[in-house]
């Protein structure tokens, strides 16, 4: 399941290291030691609800390093809760191993991560599908929370079309293979359409009862309770209308998202508008635009999110000749984890991965429908959307 993965020690978290010799002596002497007994009764010190303790112990938990591999939804299985209630619980056992390491003799702090925990963060990032089964597939399942991935394209590409898919496909739930999160939709330009947003909404819905009909049987069958009304409530919209807004709202990013934990994707569509205007200062541009930068990457590692930025194209001239390039040049490229070029092929939409430090380049067909983002179709006439 999807979510499996949204718990992990975020990087400031400090581990403390002992190491056992010969007879299981505690190589350090400044950690005192303790009775096995205490040991095994971590998690009654824990700032837990009496329930929540007793869950824990009857189920086995019953101190904190028997939690550190467990994942939310097997735990939640376990207990018989919610995998939001599992996550609180998680998140409290993180912390409180953190006060217990910070005696240890031996510590690594500051966000030092090992190689080996890299690599397993990377294999098991939460995605984010794009309803493009195409698309999914050369992006790995998706759009990666974690990262910050930028789509960029000519005006018509259906940019705007893939950030409002995001924004409804992120509240899929997660017995339905997705996140069941919330989204943060900032529009520079006034191009997000609601009405285009609750046509998108009434297909995902449409499929989930699809799904439901197709996988589930007995009483559940053909239920599902999220009505294409809950999906717009969980769009949190803002509209910016100059650069100062826009940095302004990105600096208020981590305590609103500190205030609502639900959200899994921020979007912003477009990220360049205002940059790209009433700027006669370059050297002032490129500082607030990679101050903009840094910031949007430590909110989509701090709090697992996905950060979608829309880019515009401009025109770049080398090697004697013109060409399209996405707009502020080579300098921002280096602001996202990922960037997703959107481009016709004759009369059919393609997205190509231009970089990736885990993805290989490549291409995909995909469409823009009534329904919103699709597979790609022989059939399909050349409508533009922006």
């Amino acid at each position: 399941m999807v979510t499996d993965l949204l718990y992990n020690p975020g990087p400031n978290t400090i581990h403390g290291i002992s190491r056992l010799r010969g007879g299981g002596k505690i190589e350090s002497q400044r950690e005192p030691v303790r009775s096995r007994r205490a040991r095994e009764m971590e998690v009654l010190r824990l700032p837990l609800s009496a329930s929540q303790k007793g869950r824990l112990i009857s189920a086995g938990y019953t101190s904190i390093a028997s939690l550190s591999s467990i994942s939310p939804s097997q735990l939640a299985l376990e207990l018989k809760i919610s995998e939001t209630e599992v996550l609180e619980i998680l998140k409290t056992a993180s912390d409180g191993s953190r006060l217990e390491s910070t005696g240890s003799s031996r510590t690594i702090v500051h966000g030092a991560q090992s190689a080996w925990d890299m690599l397993q963060e990377e294999e098991t990032l939460v995605r984010i599908t794009t309803s493009c089964a195409d698309l999914d597939y050369i992006l790995g399942g998706g759009i990666s929370c974690k990262e910050v991935t930028e789509i960029g394209g000519v005006p018509g590409i259906g940019k705007t079309q893939l950030g409002i898919q995001l924004a409804v496909n992120v509240q899929i739930p997660s017995d339905y293979g997705g996140l069941g999160g919330k989204a943060v939709y900032i529009d520079t330009e006034g191009s997000f359409m609601v009405e285009r947003a609750l046509q998108i909404a009434e297909a995902c819905s449409d499929d989930m009862v699809e799904y439901s009909c197709l996988y589930r049987k007995g009483s559940q069958a053909c239920e599902v309770k999220r009505q294409p009304k809950d999906f717009l409530e969980n769009i949190f919209y803002f509209r910016v209308c100059s650069y100062t807004e826009q940095i302004a709202l990105i600096n208020y990013l981590e305590k609103f998202i500190t205030e609502h934990k639900d959200v899994k994707v921020v979007i912003i569509d477009s990220v360049t508008f205002h940059f790209r205007q009433d700027f006669d200062d370059m050297a002032l541009r490129t500082r607030l635009l990679s101050g903009m930068a840094l910031k949007l990457m430590k909110l989509a590692r701090n709090f697992g999110v996905a950060v979608v930025l829309l880019n515009q194209v401009t025109t770049k001239y080398s090697d004697g000749s013109f060409h399209l390039a996405l707009a502020l040049g080579d300098s921002w490229s280096h602001a996202s984890t990922n960037r997703i070029i959107l481009h016709w092929n004759g009369n059919e939409r393609y997205a190509y991965i231009d970089k990736s430090p885990s993805l290989r380049s490549a291409s995909a067909p995909y469409s823009v429908t009534a329904k919103g983002i699709r597979n790609s179709a022989s059939n399909n006439k050349r409508i533009k959307h922006t």
